[in-house]
């Protein structure tokens, strides 16, 4: 099964355990670059402290990375997808090997993660 833009989403969800909530903040994060708790929460129509919540676990799960206190960055792709990818193996104490899948989802999203930040 492959991974493209409109299933990225639900391969996080399958692949790296990330929550589905997880899964459309990174993204969006990935899409639109540095942002803030407050900018999140409008996006997705969710709480500020939600939005925080979450973006806080992403850091924990190696997906972030906090410019602030309350405004969230994504490492590139390349390093997020698998850093998330080795810490899910190591919490499901599954051994960590290379996965086209997983590899597949970071090529994915390197172009929208690089067009935002290329301007």
């Amino acid at each position: 099964m492959s991974v493209n833009i409109d299933n990225v989403e639900e391969k996080l969800v399958s692949e790296l355990r990330l929550s589905p909530l997880q899964a459309k903040i990174f993204i969006l994060v990935i899409e639109k670059g540095k942002m803030a708790a407050g900018e999140i929460s409008q996006y997705l129509s969710i709480t500020e402290a939600e939005a925080q919540q979450v973006a806080k676990s992403l850091i924990d799960l190696g997906g972030f990375i906090d410019i602030t206190k309350t405004e969230y960055e994504s490492t590139h792709p390349r390093f997020a997808v698998v850093n998330m990818y080795r810490r899910m193996c190591e919490r499901e104490k599954i051994p960590f090997k290379k996965n086209l899948l997983v590899d597949n989802i970071s090529i994915i999203l390197e172009k929208p993660y690089d067009d935002v930040r290329t301007k």
